[in-house]
Parts: structure tokens; C-alpha cells; sequence
């Protein structure tokens, strides 16, 4: 027993480490940091062609999953509910698609009455933008600023679209097939992740992060979609008896932009407000439809759709804020449809990882306590 003390090495005791030394390895830590989520963002940016229709169908994938999961109880294999689902959904947005076309027909044909009745409504701030166009000489006149010239060239519609035509039937090819794909092979993607586990604790918590994953965003999408299908109806019939016409039409738009937070409502109070201007002669005739949409919006953000989600997926509003922006930038109309599911999947795999940390917030949903024209 002491001959192998004495054959063990010396101990070495490395002296403490200064604080400039501890402040450099934490620096460089924070830069690494840093540096990786410089590069995601390129990678996403850069790889929008390809990513953005991939995330868009894993999403949905996540949101059909209970669909497929039905059908195949029934005894059918993973690749005809797959099918099956892409059959479906592909069904919903035809029918959708359907029934707005011969409305924005007919508000396409009254869009120059519209222009028209917004330019007379201006007439009334002509005095107040001729004052500001007074300052904003005199401002130049003391700056010596000459001014900017902005050119701009106009390309032709028919170019235009037979330029994106390819890129968006890729587009869509690869969404569908991503949705096909990810759907009938949900089952063999997790089982060869879990195999990959080192041990049954790293295991575990994967097998969970699936489950939330999948339990999160399926009930988000599908509570969210029924929400918002009631407050299509609810637009709908308030707008039927104010008096405008098509109402169904606005209805459909409500619903589908109500996905949307924030940037959705907005633009569907900005079209009511033209809606309005079109088919009412005075400016407080043209405000009703808006105020009406906003009041049902307010309804449904404030009391219904926290009773229905519940807190079990209550998020800070300022991440939610942060994640919407964040996702329109990188990817437009598509980034603000996933940004709230990509942060309820973030917040699975955070609440895997640390469990101990409280990561919901105690009052807020994802689609409530939004600024005043959301909610």
C-alpha cells in the first residue's frame, strides 16, 4: 500500500486564476457565442429558398400529427396517412383559396373608387401637411440640404411574375414533399434520435422534448385555428349588419390573418378602413368597420383565447414581440406564421434541458397582452 503511494505522480495545483484571466475566458466564451448565432442567421438568411418551405411543413406536420395519428389507429400504414394528410390540407387551402377569388374580383374592379374617396377624405389634412411641408423647407434652407433624388424603375407585372412563377412552384414542391416526408416519417425520425442517446437519462429527455414538441404545437395550431375560424364568423356577421358589403369575404381575410400577431389585425383594420371609405360616404361611416373589427379582435385576444390555451403555454409578450420580428425579418409572411410555434418548440427543448427554471409568465399569453391594435 505505500509502495503504490509512492509510485503515484505528483499533484499539481495550478495557482487561482485573476480575474482578467477568469474575464478573457468568459470574453471569449460570450464571442464564441456570439460568432454561432451570427452564423445561424446567415445560414438562415442565405438558405431561405430551401429552409423556409422545409420549416413551413415541419410545422404543419407538427400541427396534422393528431390527424395522422387518428388515421393510422385505424390500422392504415405511415405512408398513406401521410398522403392522406397532404390530400387534406391541400384540400382546406383550395377551398379557401375558392371562395376569395370572386370576392377580391369584385373589390379589385372598386379599388379606383377607393383611391378616390381615400383622396377626398385627405383633403381635410391638407392644412396641417402644408404646414409640415413649410418646416421641412425651412429646415433645408438652414441645412443646405439639396435634397434626394430617388429613381426608380419600373419593370413590367408580366416579367415580374413570369421571373417568380419558377421560384415559387419550387417552392411549393418542396414544401409538399417536406410535409409528406416528415409526416410519414415522424415514428423512424424519433426512434434513430433516441438511439443516438449516450445514456437513458440523455434519453429520457429527449423522448420528452418530442412529446412537448409535438403537444405544444399541434395544440397551439389547432386552438388557434378554431379561434380564429370563430372569429371569421364573428367578423362576418358584425359586418353584415353595418352594411358591408362581401362580408364573408372579410370574414375568411380576419381569420387568416389572425395567425399573424401584431402585423395581422393591423393590415386587416388598414383594408377595413379602405372597405369602409368605399362603401360609406363620411369619415365616421368609414371608421365603423375597423372599430368593429378591432373591438371582436380585443374580445377574442383578451378573454377568449387565454381561456382556451390556457397557461400551460404562456410566454413572455416581449420574447413573443422579439421572435415575431426576429422571423419576419429573416423570412417574411412565412417567419411570422412559424415564429410563434419555432418558440413554443424552443421552449420545450429549454424546459427539458433546465427544468428547475420557471420559463412561463404568469399573465401572458402568446396572443394576449399585445399593444392596442393587437390586443
Amino acid at each position: 500500500m505505500k509502495q503504490q503511494i509512492k509510485n503515484r505522480p505528483p499533484v499539481v495545483r495550478l495557482p487561482p486564476k485573476s480575474n482578467f484571466e477568469l474575464l478573457l475566458s468568459r470574453g471569449s466564451q460570450l464571442a464564441m457565442i456570439c460568432l454561432g448565432l451570427l452564423g445561424l442567421i446567415f445560414t438562415l438568411e442565405a438558405g431561405q429558398f430551401l429552409l423556409a418551405p422545409v420549416a413551413l411543413a415541419v410545422i404543419i406536420g407538427l400541427m396534422l400529427g393528431p390527424v395522422a395519428n387518428a388515421i393510422e389507429r385505424r390500422g392504415l400504414p405511415p405512408a398513406i396517412s401521410a398522403l392522406l394528410v397532404v390530400l387534406l390540407f391541400m384540400l382546406i387551402v383550395g377551398v379557401l383559396a375558392f371562395a376569395l377569388i370572386a370576392p377580391m374580383g369584385y373589390w379589385a374592379e372598386r379599388l379606383p373608387r377607393i383611391w378616390a374617396q381615400l383622396q377626398e377624405q385627405m383633403q381635410h389634412l391638407r392644412r396641417p401637411l402644408e404646414m409640415l411641408k413649410g418646416i421641412r423647407e425651412e429646415i433645408r434652407e438652414v441645412t443646405g440640404d439639396a435634397g434626394l433624388t430617388v429613381s426608380v424603375d419600373e419593370g413590367s407585372p408580366v416579367v415580374s411574375a413570369a421571373t417568380m412563377a419558377p421560384a415559387i412552384g419550387a417552392q411549393l414542391l418542396i414544401f409538399l414533399a417536406s410535409l409528406y416526408f416528415f409526416t410519414a416519417t415522424r415514428e423512424r425520425t424519433r426512434i434513430a434520435v433516441l438511439r443516438l442517446c449516450a445514456n437513458r437519462r440523455l434519453r429520457w429527455r429527449v423522448a420528452h422534448i418530442f412529446r412537448d414538441v409535438e403537444t405544444l404545437v399541434s395544440r397551439y395550431l389547432l386552438s388557434i385555428a378554431a379561434i380564429n375560424l370563430g372569429l371569421g364568423l364573428a367578423v362576418t356577421v358584425a359586418l353584415w349588419l353595418v352594411g358591408v358589403p362581401q362580408p364573408a369575404l372579410w370574414g375568411a381575410l380576419a381569420g387568416v390573418l389572425n395567425f399573424v400577431i401584431y402585423i395581422g389585425p393591423a393590415i386587416m383594420a388598414a383594408l377595413l378602413f379602405g372597405v369602409g371609405l368605399a362603401t360609406f360616404d363620411s369619415l365616421a361611416g368609414s371608421l365603423m368597420p375597423p372599430l368593429v373589427f378591432l373591438a371582436l379582435n380585443m374580445v377574442e385576444g383578451q378573454f377568449v383565447t387565454p381561456t382556451v390555451i390556457g397557461r400551460t403555454m404562456t410566454l413572455n409578450p416581449f420574447v413573443v414581440f422579439l421572435a415575431l420580428a426576429f422571423w419576419l425579418w429573416i423570412w417574411g409572411p412565412i417567419g411570422g406564421f412559424i415564429a410563434i410555434p419555432a418558440l413554443l418548440i424552443a421552449f420545450a427543448i429549454a424546459r427539458n434541458i433546465l427544468p428547475g427554471v420557471d420559463w412561463t409568465a404568469p399573465t401572458a399569453s402568446p396572443r394576449t397582452e399585445m399593444p392596442a391594435m393587437r390586443r
